[in-house]
């Protein structure tokens, strides 16, 4: 029998690719299916961004680049922080990676180990927790409350803070809630930090411009206090409806982008050139298409949200950030994965259990509302149907 590193038995996964893969099993059979399960704009990639990709390709940039990036989409990246931000930033700081997830791997492998800590939040993006033990640290949730509005509490990351804590992880605008922590929250617990110079932070930006009702995305990168040891996740694929490009960067602090290096010439040696090209045209060419796609998420939010609290058994806080509505379900009495398969099997409508953004997600389902309003609208309708049948209405 062959034997497996310890390791591998303590990774997780990502269930929404569970769950897509079963809908479209389902779908295969001749079942209608509404997807709101995965968490992926439905909208094409702005057309300038695909023909800066042909052009690249047509251009001969067919070969390896720089492990970093190439250089002119570092300066991009960095102009585009600073536009956005009003911070400035040295492109020699930023790690070009395949996908947001790498630079969340890259910062755990860099602090988790045995006897070490990293925070997280709870309910939070799986892969937070999953990749923490793999790496053999312990994971310590940060509670994320429907009383706060899924926001962090400053006072409460703090208190969990222990000798053995090297890492937090945070993230907001956020997934699965929606949830946005407040200018106020963040200013605190910046402060509070100032006493544990020793522990690093790995800000999850990837939502940052999906924000709605006025609010304004405050970045940790805009407080200079913590800058030597904070490390920036940000990248292409919500933003520009880029998923499938692989494209996201890190932003690490100067004492760690050369271990960050290391580490990508040691697992992907350098991200695909057409690629890197079609980020660059993304960052600066037009933005309307973002705009146009920002709005549009907006309104399907204030469709499902109201549709939500419209069903007997649910209510819905309304999310500030992101494209996912986190219903709370339990007043039903069904727990999230029962629901979770009861209305992909029964009424096909694919959804995420709670429970599968941790144990604090229990009693809470997410739904993405990256679909048109119509199938929203009769998500909600298929939704109710179910569980008036299954509570015998």
């Amino acid at each position: 029998m062959l034997k497996t590193a310890a390791g591998i038995g303590r990774i997780g996964t990502e269930s929404a690719f569970e769950v897509l893969a079963r809908a479209k099993a389902l779908e295969a059979r001749g079942r209608s299916v509404i997807n709101l399960g995965i968490g992926q704009p439905d909208f094409q990639t702005p057309e300038n961004v695909v023909e800066a990709a042909v052009k690249a390709l047509r251009d001969g940039h067919h070969g390896y680049t720089p492990a970093n990036g190439i250089p002119e989409l570092r300066r991009a990246v960095a102009d585009d922080l600073r536009q956005r931000l009003d911070v400035e930033v040295d492109p020699d700081l930023i790690l070009v990676v395949p996908g947001g997830k790498v630079t969340m791997f890259f910062a755990v492998l860099m602090f988790g180990e045995a006897g070490a800590e990293v925070l997280y939040p709870n309910p939070g993006f799986p892969i937070y927790e999953s990749i923490i033990a793999y790496s053999g640290a312990r994971a310590v949730p940060i509670p994320l409350l429907e009383e706060n509005g899924f926001a962090f509490s400053a006072e409460d990351v703090l208190s969990r803070i222990t000798p053995a804590t090297r890492l937090i992880i945070l993230n907001s605008p956020a997934n699965p809630t929606g949830g946005v922590t407040p200018r106020a929250e963040v200013d605190k617990l910046v402060e509070g930090l100032a006493n544990h110079r020793d522990v690093a932070i790995l800000s999850d930006e990837i939502y940052g411009r999906m924000l709605y009702d006025g609010r304004r995305h405050v970045s940790l990168l805009q407080y200079p206090k913590i800058r030597d040891r904070l490390i920036l996740l940000d990248g292409w694929s919500k933003t520009y409806a880029m998923t499938g490009w692989r494209l996201g960067f890190g932003l690490w602090p100067k004492a760690l982008i050369d271990g960050a290096t290391r580490l990508a010439i040691n697992c992907h040696s350098c991200v695909n050139a057409p690629a890197q090209y079609a980020g660059i045209e993304a960052l600066t060419g037009p933005q309307r298409a973002v705009d146009e796609m920002v709005a549009a998420f907006d309104a399907r939010r204030k469709v499902i949200v109201a549709g939500l609290n419209r069903i007997p058994g649910l209510s819905c806080v309304t999310p500030g950030g992101a494209f996912y509505a986190f219903p709370n379900i339990g007043a039903t009495g069904i727990g999230a994965k029962e629901m979770e398969t009861g209305l992909l099997e029964e009424a096909g409508v694919a959804t995420v259990a709670g429970t599968s953004f941790g144990r604090h997600g229990e009693g809470y389902l997410r739904l993405s509302y990256a679909n048109s309003i119509e199938n929203i609208q009769a998500a909600m309708t298929r939704m109710g149907d179910w569980l008036a049948a299954r509570q015998g209405r």
